[in-house]
């Protein structure tokens, strides 16, 4: 199977995927959710969706749970939808890609605010010399 079959195929599982859960889904402890990506085996036959869910750990743990259940669910409404042989069992991982780019941010700002203003640096080297 190509990778760019795989890609297109995850792509359209992903996007059909978000759409039932927020239309389909109604379970009060699912937290807000975002699907990042989707992950597909060379066969087809496994998908391992990528979330990101707005949320202290606590809720993530829970909505991941609530998702894992709601897999055959959403298998089955995912099904009609799609015009594949199979489709691939569901499974949901935590992405933390996000919380892993607003830490480097965070880090990037307070080295920002440690580094001297360009008006208290020495201008030149000769400044830097001592007689």
């Amino acid at each position: 199977m190509s990778g760019r079959r795989q890609e297109r195929v995850g792509d359209l599982i992903r996007d059909e995927v978000s759409d039932i859960i927020r239309r389909d889904v109604n379970d009060p402890r699912l937290g807000f959710v975002t699907i990042t990506r989707a992950e597909l085996s060379p066969d087809l036959r496994y998908a391992r969706l990528f979330v990101s869910v707005f949320a202290d750990d606590a809720e993530r743990k829970q909505t991941l749970e609530v998702l894992n259940r709601a897999s055959s669910f959403i298998r089955r409404t995912l099904a009609p939808r799609l015009r594949m042989r199979s489709i691939p069992e569901l499974s949901f991982r935590l992405d933390q890609s996000m919380e892993h780019a607003e830490s480097v941010a965070r880090i990037l700002r307070e080295l920002e605010t440690d580094e001297p203003s360009p008006a208290t640096a020495p201008e030149s080297d000769d400044e830097l010399a001592t007689p």
